[in-house]
């Protein structure tokens, strides 16, 4: 055997190796891109979490801004995210709409009563199909959507303070949604108080 037969497997060896590294890359839930980028949040009907009988449509989720949240209490990285959904819902004007992925009600109440509810408005997606219109491949997704309801922002895995400063508020700022707030909200504890009560006012 000649040496340059000896190359053969071992550059096939490195094209296979290549080419695993690079689907890995492509597989990055992060890098996903969404179909839906830049076009309108589909038509859906589905339950309210708090009221069954009242029926959410996409019409909900028009006039202004708002960040569509899909979660679920089986989900750790939901639990990771949500002090900082708990902060946006304080902090800012943007309204949060949470999408309850394949779980049970009652376990997604005791989750909120539990940890706090940021959202507006909470939907029931006990079945996915929902989540199939939207492309979801899993829990937490977050779809940023205009006052016409166009989808201008998908992050796939949680949203986080780098995030948030990184790639939201700068979408934000030009959606003219008020994010100055400051982290530090219990300096001052009147401030503290009226924010609390616009807190609660959103569970309400």
């Amino acid at each position: 055997m000649n040496r340059a037969s000896l190359f053969v497997p071992l550059g096939i060896f490195i094209l296979i190796i290549a080419f695993g590294y690079a689907g890995f890359r492509l597989n990055d839930p992060h890098q996903l891109p969404s179909a839906l980028l830049n076009k309108p949040f589909p038509d859906f009907q589905a339950p309210m979490l708090m009221d069954p009988s009242r029926v959410i449509d996409r019409s909900d989720l028009l006039g202004s801004p708002v960040l569509v949240n899909v979660w679920a209490t089986w989900c750790p990285t939901c639990k990771a995210e949500h002090a900082e959904l708990m902060r946006i819902a304080r902090e800012t004007d943007l309204r949060l709409v949470g999408i309850v992925y394949k779980d049970k009600p009652h376990l997604a109440m005791r989750w909120l009563n539990d940890y706090g509810n940021p959202y507006d408005l909470v939907v029931q997606d006990t079945d996915g199909a929902l989540g199939v219109e939207l492309g979801v491949y899993g829990a937490p997704e977050t779809f940023l959507l205009d006052a016409a309801g166009t989808i201008i922002y998908k992050r796939v895995g949680d949203v986080n303070p780098l995030i948030w400063r990184t790639e939201m508020q700068p979408r934000l700022a030009l959606l003219e949604v008020d994010t100055s707030a400051t982290t530090d909200v219990d300096s001052d504890p009147a401030t503290a108080a009226v924010k609390k009560a616009g807190a609660a006012e959103r569970k309400d």
